[in-house]
């Protein structure tokens, strides 16, 4: 996939390292001659010096034939005008950092959908590690009501050698509560299966209701 990113700050980087190492095609805008020297040579990324607001930079950039272009700009005005280029030159995927939630409206009203909010992702994490000791990792989904999150099954864990056929039986399992993924201790990844079933070192991902965060953790990790 051809990406274009419009900022090379420390996320911006990590992303098109990120990317880059996936085998996608990318090309980084930052107003930072330096920074776009640094990013070509110990990341081999094109990276051009300019501002990612001005359609010449993003024309030079071949922004027309990019299939994604993400806005990572340090302010949300600078976002919204990359974003408008970029939908302007009818590229496919079109999604920007959000920095200021008072802008959620303004990029929805410039059709801009994919809105990716730090701030909301950093609150839901670290709200749901201080709420939960158990968990792993977490974000929050849609309008914040409901947490995707991980959790290593312990050794004394009573759902060990049960299948999520049934746990999810079981009368104390939130009903809106579903299994997304089974990682094993060796990291290989399984699809959730009805007849999948849970071994301790296990580590799961979660999607439950915020309200029925510690009731799932009850089940799976107690014993």
């Amino acid at each position: 996939m051809r990406i274009l990113i419009a900022g090379a700050g420390r996320a911006g980087l990590s992303v098109a390292g990120y990317l880059t190492t996936a085998g996608h095609l990318v090309t980084v805008i930052d107003r930072d001659p330096l920074v776009c020297a640094r990013v070509k040579d110990q990341l081999g990324i094109v990276a051009l010096a300019g501002d990612a607001a001005d359609s010449a930079i993003l024309t030079e950039a071949e922004v027309r034939h990019a299939e994604a272009v993400v806005a990572m700009l340090h302010r949300d005005a600078d976002n919204l005008a990359v974003a408008s280029l970029a939908k302007a030159a009818q590229v496919p995927r079109v999604m920007v950092r959000m920095r200021d939630p008072e802008y959620r409206p303004v990029y929805l009203a410039a059709g801009v959908t994919r809105i990716l909010s730090e701030t909301e992702i950093f609150i839901g994490s670290l709200a749901a590690a201080i709420e939960h000791e158990a968990v792993l990792h977490a974000m929050l989904l849609g309008n914040g009501e409901s947490v995707a999150f991980e959790i290593m099954i312990p050794e004394t864990s009573r759902v060990i050698g049960r299948s999520i056929m049934e746990i999810a039986a079981m009368p104390e399992f939130p009903k809106s509560c579903v299994f997304a993924g089974l990682y094993a201790p060796d990291g290989s990844v399984q699809s959730p299966r009805g007849a999948s079933v849970i071994k301790g070192g296990m580590t799961v991902l979660i999607v439950a209701l915020r309200n029925e965060v510690r009731q799932t953790l009850a089940l799976l990790i107690e014993h």
